[in-house]
């Protein structure tokens, strides 16, 4: 069985959301931000009070945190991991509408109610049981929740096909949702999605999917980052991680020490009934 298949990843959904942590600074370095349309599109949508504060839930390193705090919005940020929150800390220093609590957002227990709740490349690593209870917990009468992920590819298929080859000859599997994952991403679109669908099965109205492109040039250097910030990648054992990821670099190297990297953003709008 190839590494990457869930029967060498013992960890459940759970343990792993943690693994990002291992390494914080390098999964701050590694990940993109998120379109600054996005982030305005979420605050028109939400049509936030003047002052009014928003939830981000799964804050991490505060890749969207910080878009979203220098538009002028204070942040209450629930993030699980201690070692994320402490560089999620350091990087709001000079912003004190910023408000940083360690603790899952599962067992996270709101002290008010807030007008918007938002969670980048996140949702997926909270308990789907439990998370639709406790946004609408969170969520004041009509409040708004958005909910968006990152979608990787690279724009050279040439590359891509050596790259996937390289994976194979040391018997690694692609992981999902990768930059090499050759499915369409997102899966689904609007209605046939499946956050659309569970997000109105938890009463949220007034469902709208919307996507962003963007173009980013990636060095060897960079690309390796980015894909050791994957929870596929770190999960692995470190001698076949540092084997194929040493391939990848020869392989970037000889293609010009370079790479364009597409990135569409996918991002679900709701609210919740007045």
């Amino acid at each position: 069985m190839p590494y990457g298949t869930p029967g060498h990843d013992p960890a459940s959904a759970r343990l792993r959301r943690h693994i990002f942590g291992d390494d914080a600074e390098q999964y701050d370095t590694a990940r993109p931000g998120y379109p600054p349309q996005l982030v305005q599109d979420v605050l028109d949508f939400s049509a936030l009070a003047a002052r009014d504060p928003a939830l981000e839930v799964g804050a991490g390193t505060g890749k969207a945190t910080l878009a979203f705090a220098r538009s002028g919005v204070p942040v209450t940020c629930v993030e699980p991991d201690v070692r994320m929150a402490r560089v999620l800390r350091r990087r709001c220093a000079e912003l004190p509408e910023v408000t940083v609590e360690v603790a899952d957002f599962e067992s996270w227990r709101p002290g008010r109610r807030y007008g918007l709740l938002y969670c980048a490349q996140a949702w997926h690593w909270v308990d789907p049981a439990a998370r639709w209870d406790r946004a609408r917990a969170a969520l004041s009468p009509g409040g708004a929740i958005g909910l968006f992920w990152n979608h990787w590819f690279l724009s050279s298929g040439e590359l891509a096909e050596r790259l996937t080859a390289a994976h194979a000859r040391h018997g690694i599997e692609i992981p999902a949702d990768t930059l090499l994952d050759p499915r369409p991403r997102p899966a689904r679109r609007g209605p046939e999605s499946r956050q659309w669908r569970e997000m109105t099965a938890a009463g949220f109205v007034a469902p709208e999917h919307r996507l962003y492109t963007s173009v980013h040039e990636r060095s060897t250097s960079a690309l390796l980052g980015l894909l050791a910030s994957y929870g596929g990648y770190r999960a692995l054992p470190a001698r076949p991680r540092e084997r194929v990821l040493d391939e990848v670099a020869r392989i970037v190297d000889a293609h010009g020490g370079h790479a364009q990297v597409r990135v569409i953003t996918s991002l679900f709008l709701g609210r919740t009934a007045r």
